[in-house]
Formats: structure tokens, sequence, C-alpha cells
């Protein structure tokens, strides 16, 4: 199957995305319900028809990682050195997990025994996000290096916020796995940006 810029785009922006919302709560305490359903939704997506179903709402759902993406491209903010950290931190233990696939199954089979879950609660319930934090402990926390997330000690150290960030780091690597697939490469992106650029647009104008 043959995949568009648009396609590479819209993953990117999940990864990109995560690691934005992995910021607000590590440094506010909270952040945007909806860009974090759109993110959680992404891992229980496991065949999807399009990569645009991958997210809950779309291009909608990665909205905000689409807008983080065009922000630094067209350097509206001083680069946020943080959340390229982040991104491309996300990158490696994709990469890292994907050559780990007794580590992949855990994973997936992880997934599969939360999907229960939704039947009677919402993505962003303290329950699924305790099984998918606990999930990332088991598994990515296990590959190095780890992701050093920084914030504001009062709010790192509320256990809602903990797993809330490791459930987003556990989407930030769907994204980036899904990145991989569909014909990311980290080259292309920063020596092509004008691609990446109109691709954003045009998903952002629907």
């Amino acid at each position: 199957m043959s995949y568009t810029e648009q396609d590479r785009t819209l993953a990117l922006a999940g990864v990109f995305q995560a690691a934005h919302m992995v910021q607000m709560v590590a440094n506010r305490g909270l952040a945007e319900s909806s860009s974090m359903e759109a993110s959680i939704f992404s891992l229980f997506q496991t065949q999807p028809d399009t990569v645009m179903a991958v997210f809950d709402g779309g291009a909608t759902g990665v909205g905000t990682g689409l807008r983080q993406i065009l922000a630094l491209i067209e350097g509206q903010k001083i680069r946020d050195t943080e959340q390229l950290r982040y991104v491309l931190d996300l990158m490696k233990l994709e990469r890292k997990l994907t050559a780990r696939p007794a580590m992949l199954a855990q994973v997936a089979d992880g997934i599969e025994e939360a999907r229960p879950l939704l039947k009677t609660h919402p993505l962003l319930h303290a329950t699924v996000l305790s099984h998918l934090a606990e999930l990332y402990t088991q598994t990515i926390s296990e590959l190095h290096p780890r992701i050093l997330v920084r914030g504001e000690p009062a709010y790192l150290e509320m256990p809602q916020n903990v797993n809330r960030i490791r459930s987003l780091l556990l989407a930030g690597i769907r994204a980036a796995m899904l990145w991989r697939q569909v014909g990311g490469r980290q080259w292309r992106t920063f020596l092509f940006p004008g691609r990446v650029r109109t691709a954003a647009y045009a998903l952002l104008e629907g």
C-alpha cells in the first residue's frame, strides 16, 4: 500500500501531540481532554483501514500536534528543545521496541486486556490510564535510555499525572510506529519541511 505525505504528517502529528500533552501535564497538571482522548484512542486502533482512522476525529483529533509542527517549521515560537527531545526519544524507543518482538507482543496483549474496560469506562478514566501506565512500566520502562520527563515537582508527584504521562508516552510510541510504517524518516522531515507544512495545512483545513 502506498502512503501520502498527509499520511506521514498525520502520524508525525500524533508523536508531537503526545509530546506536547506530556509537557502540559508535567508543567501545568492538566491537558486538553479532546487531544488526550485522541492520543489514547489511537492505542486501541490495531487494525485501522486508514491512517486517518487511527486518531479519534481524524485530522481534527491531532490538530494540536499539527499546530505544534507548524509552529516549529514556521518559527512561530522559540525552538522547543524539550518537546523535540521527547519526540526524538519516542522515535528511538519505538525502534528499540520493534527490535524486541516479545516485548512488542506483551504491549499488544496488555492493550487488548485493557479493551474491555472501555465498555464501562471513558478513555480518560483513571482505571484505563492506570492500566496503560502499568503496561508502560512493565515494558517500555525497561528500554534505555529512559525518557526523563521534566516539570513541576508538585504535578509530577501526583499519581494520576504519572499515569497520564506514561499513557501518553505509550501513545507517542504508537504514533512513532505508525509514522515509520507509512514511510516516515527523520531526514525526510527535516530536509523537506515545506512538504510537511503543506500537508499539515491541508489536514487542518480539512
